[in-house]
């Protein structure tokens, strides 16, 4: 039996052209999407990098439980910047800084809150952050930074004793929260002095006043970031 050889037609020069044409356009264009894709992906990591990423975090505060038997404990707050993207990164910034490092918590009202964020030496005026969206009520054991009005947070924090919704409306808006059994650390805080410190002195003169006037203080003697 003969073979049949079918012979494939050649198309015009004008469509191999096309054709040509067609797919080096192709490859311009996968090549300039793999392009767009990696320069996205980069801004991505960089501007993950700046604002401290949206993935939740540990920070562990060892802190010297003052009064009259001193001793040592420590409680892990896990930081939520999906909760208050600006409070965590600023919180974030102060801790990689030292900021918090042997500051009193001055202000200790149990069933309320527990006050702190001042240096233990004076440092200069930081600038402050613009208010997050309050996204997660004011309940206990949040960490929550302290205000004078709107757009005015700068460093002091307070974690809440009680179940606060009230704060929701003022504006207050928690970034994290103390885990697991790390609330019995809080609520042994040294209560003795109240709300007798004051935030201006402390501002002017650190942990000299406070040890002076306040030496049964409980204070924060490291924070330090997990992984």
């Amino acid at each position: 039996m003969a073979q049949v050889i079918v012979a494939q037609a050649q198309p015009p020069a004008s469509k191999l052209d096309s054709a040509i044409v067609r797919a080096r356009l192709a490859g311009m264009a996968q090549r300039c999407s793999l392009q767009l894709f990696l320069a996205a992906s980069l801004l991505g990591v960089a501007v993950g990098r700046l604002s401290g990423g949206s993935a939740p975090f540990d920070i562990v505060l060892n802190v010297d439980m003052g009064g009259n038997t001193p001793k040592s404990e420590s409680f892990t707050v896990r930081v939520h910047p999906d909760w208050a993207p600006k409070g965590a990164a600023q919180f974030r910034k102060l801790v990689e800084e030292g900021w918090y490092d042997d500051a009193g918590i001055f202000r200790v009202v149990p069933g309320f809150v527990a006050q702190f964020g001042l240096p233990a030496k004076p440092q200069p005026e930081l600038e402050p952050i613009t208010d997050d969206r309050v996204t997660h009520s004011n309940k206990r054991g949040t960490l929550v930074f302290a205000t004078a009005g709107p757009n005015t947070r700068t460093s002091q924090l307070f974690i809440n004793y009680a179940e606060n919704s009230f704060l929701d409306s003022q504006g207050f808006s928690p970034f994290a929260e103390v885990l697991g059994n790390g609330m019995k650390v809080v609520d042994a805080f040294f209560s003795g002095y109240g709300e007798q410190p004051s935030q201006g002195k402390i501002t002017q003169q650190g942990n000299a006043y406070l040890d002076a006037k306040f030496p049964k203080l409980t204070k924060i003697t490291k924070a330090t970031i997990q992984g």
